[in-house]
């Protein structure tokens, strides 16, 4: 009915989270002036960020179009067949169980993915200073 809208507003929420992370990270390099030339570069927040809106808009994309191709989205306002036809307490239902896992399911993957990140940063950066020394 109505599952892809919470992770379209996770996806939202984490698009401004993301820009306002990018500017501070511009902002941090200029006033840093930190050095460009390291062996292993680090990948920065807002890409990780970014890796988890990708995630979400296109699971919501996915998820809308699939509600458009059964008819449950319509072009005409209230655009929910569930609100048009009174079964609100229903959608909502759905909204509260499989959109929150689908969205809570996406977000633990990507922090795996930003964990397995993690690890390879450091042991990089573990094997460049054995090699320095």
């Amino acid at each position: 009915m109505a599952c892809f809208l919470v992770p379209t507003t996770e996806a939202i929420v984490t698009t401004v989270v993301e820009k306002v992370v990018k500017t501070r990270e511009s902002k941090d390099a200029v006033t840093h002036n930190e050095n460009s030339e390291s062996v292993c570069p680090k990948v920065k927040l807002s890409e990780k960020i970014g890796w988890l809106n990708k995630m979400l808009w296109g699971g919501s994309a996915l998820l809308a179009f699939e509600h458009i191709w059964h008819g449950e989205v319509i072009p005409v306002f209230p655009f929910l067949t569930a609100v048009q036809n009174g079964e609100t307490a229903d959608m909502l239902a759905e909204m509260g169980t499989a959109g929150v896992g689908m969205a809570v399911l996406v977000t633990l993957i990507w922090a795996g993915m930003v964990a397995a990140s993690n690890v390879i940063e450091k042991r990089d950066d573990k094997s460049t200073k054995k090699e320095e020394a």
